[in-house]
């Protein structure tokens, strides 16, 4: 086998993992607002939650970097505390975690929005409250859907390039994660490596995928 560095391979499911855990939590909320309330705004906060999925990379990309550079009071701040993402892992993290976000709130909605409101209204006149009813009802009968949309989202966070290499850029052993280098090597020539780490990287992800529908399986049995 030829040499190749697996340091990238390892930053990138570590990268994927946290970002779709960012996703499930701030995307989870989100798409019960969008499907279940009515708000001035709401097609507006729709549209723009949808902006990653058709922005160029790199626009999305600069937009961060605008949000989160040195320059801005938000960057200032983090980097006060020790935690600056730019040039760094976590800045990976974030990128990944906006380029997933849109899959993650659409499919979550979608799933929201299958779930029959009678069964919701049947609970409250049980007496029980909302947060009772997102839990016990709503949450359940839409777990497949956000399972799928997790998966969906690991698998784009897992692969994005355009985005992290604007943010956290392409330091090796420190922010280069698998798309970019896959990407360098091919600018090398080094064929043999790339063809090897592009392999790894579609077996890992159609095994995530394929495990991700086998767990949604059993959450409806």
């Amino acid at each position: 086998m030829a040499t190749v560095d697996w340091f990238p391979l390892w930053l990138s499911l570590r990268v994927a993992t946290l970002a779709t855990a960012l996703v499930l939590a701030a995307g989870i909320p989100l798409a019960w607002l969008l499907a279940r309330r009515d708000f001035p705004g709401k097609a507006l906060l729709g549209e723009i939650t949808s902006l990653p999925l058709v922005l160029p990379p790199t626009v999305l990309g600069y937009y961060l970097l605008v949000l989160l550079g040195n320059q801005s009071p938000l960057g200032r701040a983090l980097a006060a505390m020790g935690w600056p993402l730019v040039f760094s892992w976590r800045g990976a993290v974030v990128a990944a975690a906006v380029a997933s976000f849109p899959l993650l709130v659409q499919t979550a909605r979608a799933g929201f929005e299958s779930v029959d409101a009678r069964l919701e209204d049947v609970a409250r006149t049980l007496g029980r409250s909302n947060w009772a009813i997102f839990w016990r009802v709503t949450l359940p009968l839409a777990w497949r859907s956000i399972l799928a949309g997790g998966a969906l989202s690991f698998a784009r966070a897992l692969g994005d390039f355009g985005a992290t290499l604007m943010v956290a850029g392409n330091i090796p052993g420190r922010t280069q994660t698998l798309s970019i280098y896959i990407y360098d090597l091919v600018q090398a020539n080094r064929q043999v490596e790339a063809n090897w780490m592009v392999a790894v990287m579609t077996v890992v992800s159609l095994a995530l995928l394929m495990g991700a529908r086998r767990l949604a399986g059993r959450a409806l049995r």
